[in-house]
């Protein structure tokens, strides 16, 4: 059986301040699902507007938009968070957009003990987090695989309205 970290982007994305501890280790101050948090928002929850305004005010070109997607560019960026507050949708998150950007491995390899795996599930108070095997995966048009090890549930509005955009 294939595990998977499941993600409730719901759940998640209604904390203020994220909680969860993260065991990655390549800097001390890391928060793994802040950069998945920004991942999802960006893939599925972005309105995607005509005129793309968190674009249009970014002062060092960081954001991209490629096939309708927003990227952000880390190293350009310099969390001055303009995008975010001219997002007319709010979907960008401050707290995505700090200097230093953490990163989520999913615990993969043998970097850490088994028993130590999954810091973030642990330490999230509200459930957002939890690991599935790929059979319990149920068809939703709400889940969606971000990749091998990732999937989410999280509201995307266009296609809840059947929009292409």
């Amino acid at each position: 059986m294939m595990k998977k970290l499941f993600i409730d982007y719901d759940i998640c994305s209604k904390c203020e301040k994220c909680l969860v501890r993260c065991s990655y280790i390549f800097h001390p101050d890391n928060n793994g699902i802040i950069s998945l948090r920004e991942l999802v928002g960006f893939l599925f929850v972005c309105r995607r507007c005509d005129d793309y305004p968190c674009v249009n005010a970014c002062p060092n070109n960081a954001l991209e938009r490629k096939d309708g997607v927003i990227k952000r560019s880390n190293f350009l960026c310099i969390s001055c968070k303009s995008c975010a507050m001219a997002c007319p949708f709010g979907t960008i998150e401050f707290e995505w957009l700090e200097y230093l950007t953490s990163i989520c491995d999913v615990c993969t390899g043998a970097r850490i003990a088994e028993k130590e795996r999954f810091s973030c599930i642990n330490s999230c108070p509200y459930g957002a987090l939890k690991i599935i095997e790929q059979d319990d995966i149920k068809e939703d048009v709400f889940i969606h695989k971000i990749n091998e090890n990732i999937v989410v549930k999280a509201f995307c509005w266009t296609q809840f309205y059947e929009l292409k955009k």
